[in-house]
């Protein structure tokens, strides 16, 4: 079943939307949208456009759009922490970054084993405290998104901040790690791999991979699902377990045995998208040049 707002593949998606909920736009004229984050102390989202170097604020409240900050070293995704604090990747910093709530800035990481990141791409915050995030290469392969550079890492790959700071690679068997997201009981983290864009052989997926018992590695990575439409980038996952996904026609929901469930339809590319508002229930979505937003029936297990 198909309507305007969405294509049913599954009767479990009509219990997870509002056929009646229209897609809103909230903000146009950004050149390539990405990491939005909600700010739920402050009832607003954040937002990169990252060739045009600045961070972008909606204002729940008023519908206000303000510049967040700029130049901001091209950020690119954004996630909050348990603290409320918002911790981004920087494509020119080529550093994983975190805003204080005095308003300073802390350096969380920038190289591994003596050598600069490439340039991280997306970041989530486990309950412990730990900040897992994705290095592919496209903020350093030209000036568009960052600073053209060599790579001085051996690959592209995901790594892990710990309380103490200490920085390994827990995953490195993906051409290009992008999106990246825990189960609500974090037992499994699924990425994205977008290597398609470098490598045409790698076929566009979600991989998933189990936690190990102390919460600090991961084991063998399995596919999960694979993308029908362009690329999957940035995606969440709500506290059924449900993934939603950006994609190249939208945003496809998977049930948590990989059923493609349905789809929301969007005109242009989906990069990242988060949950937001106070009951959570808000779908906020980058779409290439703009921010759209949707009521849905599922809350995200994060923001």
């Amino acid at each position: 079943m198909s309507g305007d707002n969405y294509d049913i593949r599954d009767d479990r998606f009509a219990g997870l939307i509002h056929k009646n909920a229209g897609l809103d736009t909230l903000w146009t004229g950004g050149r390539w949208t990405e990491g939005p984050a909600y700010l739920a102390a402050g009832r607003y989202l954040v937002w990169s456009d990252i060739p045009n170097d600045r961070i972008m604020r909606w204002d729940e409240m008023n519908g206000a759009i303000a510049t967040f900050e700029q130049p901001c070293r091209n950020h690119n995704g954004h996630c909050v922490d348990g603290l409320g604090r918002l911790v981004a990747c920087e494509h020119r910093g080529r550093c994983v970054s975190r805003y204080e709530v005095d308003g300073s800035k802390t350096v969380l990481a920038d190289s591994f084993n003596g050598k600069r990141f490439n340039s991280p791409n997306d970041v989530v915050v486990k309950s412990d405290g730990s900040v897992w995030f994705t290095d592919p290469s496209y903020g350093i392969d030209s000036d568009y998104e960052g600073d053209a550079a060599p790579m001085e890492q051996d690959g592209r790959h995901v790594y892990r901040i710990g309380l103490d700071g200490h920085i390994s690679r827990v995953i490195d068997d993906l051409k290009q790690p992008n999106g990246l997201a825990f189960t609500p009981e974090e037992d499994f983290l699924y990425v994205s791999d977008t290597g398609r864009t470098h490598f045409p052989g790698c076929a566009p997926k979600i991989r998933r991979y189990p936690v190990g018992p102390n919460g600090t590695v991961v084991g063998e990575g399995e596919d999960f699902v694979f993308c029908d439409s362009g690329l999957f980038d940035g995606f969440r996952v709500d506290t059924s377990g449900n993934i939603w996904s950006s994609a190249g026609d939208g945003v496809h929901c998977f049930a948590p045995d990989g059923t493609l469930l349905g789809k929301i339809p969007i005109d242009e590319v989906v990069a990242n998208l988060c949950f937001g508002g106070p009951k959570r229930n808000r779908l906020f979505i980058c779409a290439t040049t703009s921010i759209r937003a949707i009521y849905v029936r599922a809350r995200g297990a994060t923001l």
